[in-house]
């Protein structure tokens, strides 16, 4: 089938982007979905600093590349082997398919699937081998993270799709397959904080306002938000943020938490979360900054002060357990993930998109292609 989808060329375009535009919208082939496959119409896609992160060069990717990772649609078509999924129903996207067999799938969502990482870093469907699902003329393009959300349909495996019912809206529902199953799933199932201890929050953009969401929803001790843009210690105190600091009032006033979380994807955001962590606490660490960055800490500090450092990628999470969980503490209305969305446009703004976002002006941005 033809689709329209936005296509990323060439890495490296710089900054703004609505002049340099990197992505074009064109339209594009779609091929039926393979046995194990869904054929998905998206009705919401969430811009992300790892979108981002690949038009700039930071994440290293195949191109042409369809971009998009976090969405939610509807399915309008399944393969021969998908049986637990009809047409017409709500769906989630989750950009870290699980095979359910591999020795990293057995870790309770601690490590990343490793044929899942494999497929996704060579820009492939789980299982598709070298084949794409996304075709220019006779030009293969690859997909995004197994999702390629940046279109209004996309091919996907099942193991990359959670259903979530239609009482849920599209663009809330899109939010909770990547920015809260990250956030939320580093404080539940990484941090696991536990009976009154303080979390803080370290970067505030779409993920770590999910994560602040979720502390928040858990309702543990105080949560504290940490970031250099006063517009979001504002949105965060809105949200319910109980405090909130700039790195560096953090850094003056000494303030430690023994549960602290990086959400920035920055070596700088990191050492001031380790150094905000209180003795014997946590430091959580989600961001992906450059692959080259590096972050100086004392070694002496994490023995001396029995610290621990925990990696945690895509929240360390189990998306057909976790997601569901979010769903319901939404309609519970203690996870009102509505109030992170700050702008929607359609597909044909993608690029502007890129620029607030990448201006730190956002929280999330959903895309209606």
């Amino acid at each position: 089938m033809l689709i329209r989808g936005a296509v990323l060329d060439e890495r490296g375009a710089e900054a703004p982007y609505a002049e340099s535009r990197p992505l074009r919208i064109t339209e594009l082939q779609l091929d039926d979905p393979g046995p194990d496959e869904v054929l998905v119409r998206i009705t919401a896609a969430g811009v992300c600093h790892s979108d981002l992160s690949v038009i700039d060069g930071n994440r290293p990717r195949p191109t042409p590349m369809l971009l998009g990772h976090e969405a939610a649609g509807v399915v309008e078509a399944t393969g021969g082997n998908v049986t637990d999924l009809e047409p017409g129903e709500q769906v989630v996207a989750v950009f870290l398919p699980r095979c359910g067999e591999c020795a990293h799938c057995r870790t309770d969502g601690k490590l990343p699937c490793i044929p899942g990482t494999e497929s996704n870093n060579a820009g492939y469907l789980l299982g598709a081998g070298t084949t794409t699902r996304i075709h220019e003329g006779d030009r293969p393009v690859y997909h995004h993270i197994g999702v390629s959300c940046f279109a209004t349909h996309a091919v996907m495996h099942r193991k990359s799709l959670v259903p979530v019912s239609a009482d849920v809206p599209a663009a809330s529902a899109a939010v909770l397959g990547c920015a809260v199953l990250t956030g939320g799933g580093a404080v539940i199932n990484a941090a696991q904080p536990g009976p009154g201890e303080d979390i803080m929050i370290v970067g505030l953009g779409g993920v770590g306002m999910a994560a602040l969401l979720v502390a928040l929803s858990e309702g543990s001790g105080s949560v504290i938000g940490v970031d250099a843009n006063p517009e979001k210690l504002q949105r965060a105190r809105e949200l319910g943020a109980h405090q909130t600091y700039t790195p560096q009032e953090l850094a003056e006033q000494g303030v430690r938490a023994p549960v602290v979380i990086e959400c920035a994807g920055h070596p700088k955001a990191f050492e001031t979360a380790f150094e905000a962590t209180a003795v014997g606490g946590r430091t959580v660490t989600i961001g992906l900054p450059h692959p080259d960055a590096r972050s100086a800490i004392s070694p002496t500090t994490i023995t001396g002060e029995a610290r621990t450092i925990i990696g945690c990628y895509l929240g360390s999470s189990v998306p057909e357990r976790d997601i569901p969980r979010y769903a319901q503490a939404w309609r519970e209305g203690r996870l009102p993930v509505e109030k992170l969305i700050t702008a929607e446009m359609p597909l044909e703004e993608i690029n502007e998109a890129m620029d607030t976002l990448a201006r730190g002006e956002a929280v999330r941005q959903i895309i209606r292609p």
